[in-house]
C-alpha cells in the first residue's frame, strides 16, 4: 500500500497528535511551542484510510538549522524533529514513509545533510542516520579546582554576568555567540531566532517549584564571548545548603569556558554542579584531572547525522589526511546514494564521484554520517558493520574523516 505524506493543513490536529504520541501534560501554551518550534511549511502528516479520524496517523517536522563542519564552514541542515506515529498506526509503514518523504524533500531543497536527536537510539540507524557525536553528563562538587596554567592570562580579562534567559535581547545575544564560536567547534548546531526564543519560553505550569532558566555570559572588553544556561534547585541536608545547579551547553572558546566553569561551581547554596552536555574532548575533563576528578560521569549519544546527498555532502567539510577509496554505499531510503562512489580527500578538500571500479569498502550510508563531523568510525570494521575488500582501505577512509578533537554536542532540538 502506498502511503501519502503531505503538508499539514490543521495546526490543532497536528499538535493534538503530538500530544498523544508524547503523552506529556497538555497545556494551553503548547500551541506557542508549535508556533515557535516549527515553520508552518515544515510540518508534514500521514492519514491512513482507516486511521483515527480525529488525529493524524503520523507527523514529522523540520527545523531549518545550520551546522558547523570540520574546516570551519557553517552549512544549512534539515533538523528532523516532532516525529511521531499514532499508537493505532504502528507497524504499518508510516514511519518509513515519512522518513523517505523527508529525505526526498530535503534533497529537492538542495540540502545535503539531515540531523536529529534520537528519542530511541535503535530507530534511526535503520534510516541511514549515524551517531556522529557523543556527550557526557558530568557532576562536580562545589569549589572544584580547574587547572589550566596556559589559559590564566586570558581568563584574567574575562568577566561573567548572570541574566534571566527571558530578558529582552538575551536570546539574540546567545545566537550571536553561537554563530561566532561555531567555526571553531565542528558539530555546533544553530537554530533560527525562533528556536532561541523557544528555549526561553517557560510557562507557569513548567516552572512549578523551579527557577526560571538563567544565562551566564562571559564577556571581554564589553563583548560577549561565550555563555551557558543554568537552573538552580534548592535542597537542604541537616540544615546545610546542598542544592544542585544544572548547567547546559558551554558556548565559547576555552578561556570563556573556563571562566564560566569556575563561576558555576561556586554559586551560593549549591553543593553539586551537574554539567548536562559536555563534549568528549571538552577541556573541562582535562581541567579536573580526568574522569575520576568528577563526582559522576555518564555518556550519551548527542547528534545523529544523515548524508542526504553523498555527492553534495562530501566536499562540504575538510579532511585531515588524504584518501582515495571506492565505497559501495548501501542506502534503502535514498536510492540516489546507493552504489559505488570514489571518495577522495587531498590537501584538505574532498570530492565524491560515481565510478564503476571495484569497491574497496562496502558500508551503510549511516557509517558516513557517523564520521561526518570527525567522530572516529574505525571500530565499525571490527564490529562487523563494515566490509573491507582492499586491505587498509577502510582505515584510510576513517583516518581522513576523523578530526584531532571530537565534535561538539548540540543543544537538543
Amino acid at each position: 500500500m502506498s502511503i501519502d505524506v503531505r503538508p499539514s493543513e490543521d495546526p490543532a490536529k497536528y499538535l493534538a497528535t503530538d500530544q498523544l504520541v508524547w503523552f506529556g501534560e497538555v497545556t494551553d501554551d503548547d500551541a506557542d511551542h508549535l508556533r515557535l518550534g516549527l515553520p508552518e511549511d515544515q510540518r508534514f502528516v500521514v492519514d491512513l484510510p482507516d486511521g483515527p479520524g480525529d488525529l493524524h496517523s503520523g507527523i514529522y517536522g523540520v527545523r531549518p538549522m545550520e551546522m558547523s563542519l570540520p574546516g570551519g564552514d557553517v552549512v544549512p541542515i534539515a533538523g528532523l524533529t516532532w516525529v511521531g506515529v499514532h499508537p493505532d498506526a504502528r507497524r504499518r509503514g508510516v514511519l518509513a514513509a515519512m522518513m523517505t518523504d523527508h529525505l526526498a524533500r530535503t534533497r529537492d531543497a538542495a540540502t545535503a545533510v539531515s540531523a536529529l536527536h534520537a528519542s530511541e537510539a535503535a530507530i534511526y540507524g535503520r534510516f541511514g542516520y549515524g551517531n556522529a557525536v557523543l556527550t557526557h553528563q558530568v557532576s562536580l562538587g562545589r569549589g572544584t579546582t580547574f587547572t589550566a596554567p596556559h589559559l590564566e592570562d586570558e581568563v584574567a580579562g574575562i568577566t561573567t554576568h548572570l541574566l534571566d534567559m527571558a530578558a529582552p535581547g538575551v536570546t539574540e545575544r546567545m545566537r550571536a555567540c553561537q554563530l561566532a564560536a561555531a567555526p571553531d567547534f565542528p558539530g555546533t548546531i544553530i537554530g533560527l531566532p525562533d528556536f532561541f526564543t523557544l528555549m526561553a519560553h517557560e510557562t507557569p505550569d513548567q516552572l512549578r517549584d523551579k527557577e526560571r532558566r538563567r544565562i551566564l555570559f562571559a564577556r571581554r572588553d564589553g563583548q560577549d564571548i561565550g555563555f551557558t544556561g543554568l537552573r538552580r534547585e534548592h535542597k537542604w541536608n541537616d540544615a546545610r545548603p546542598s542544592g544542585t545547579v544544572v548547567v547546559g551547553t558551554f558556548c565559547g572558546g576555552p578561556a570563556a569556558r573556563l571562566a564560566l566553569a569556575r563561576r558555576v561551581v561556586d554559586l551560593d547554596l549549591m553543593g553539586t554542579t551537574k554539567l548536562e552536555n559536555v563534549g568528549v574532548d571538552d577541556p573541562v575533563l582535562g581541567w579536573v584531572g580526568g574522569p575520576r576528578g568528577t563526582g559522576d560521569l555518564k555518556t550519551w549519544d548527542s547528534t545523529w547525522v544523515r548524508l542526504v546527498d553523498v555527492e553534495a555532502a562530501w566536499p562540504l567539510r575538510s579532511y585531515e589526511s588524504d584518501c582515495d577509496v571506492v565505497v559501495e554505499v548501501q542506502d534503502r531510503h535514498a536510492p540516489w546514494n546507493a552504489g559505488r562512489w570514489r571518495l577522495t580527500a587531498s590537501s584538505g578538500s574532498g570530492a565524491a564521484s560515481r565510478t564503476d571500479s571495484p569497491a574497496d569498502v562496502t558500508l551503510d550510508v549511516s557509517a558516513l554520517g557517523a564520521g561526518f563531523l570527525g567522530h572516529g568510525i574505525g571500530g565499525l570494521l571490527r564490529a562487523g558493520l563494515v566490509q573491507e575488500h582492499r586491505l587498509d582501505a577502510y582505515a584510510e577512509l576513517a583516518r581522513a574523516m576523523r578530526t584531532a578533537v571530537a565534535p561538539e554536542p548540540s543543544i537538543g532540538f
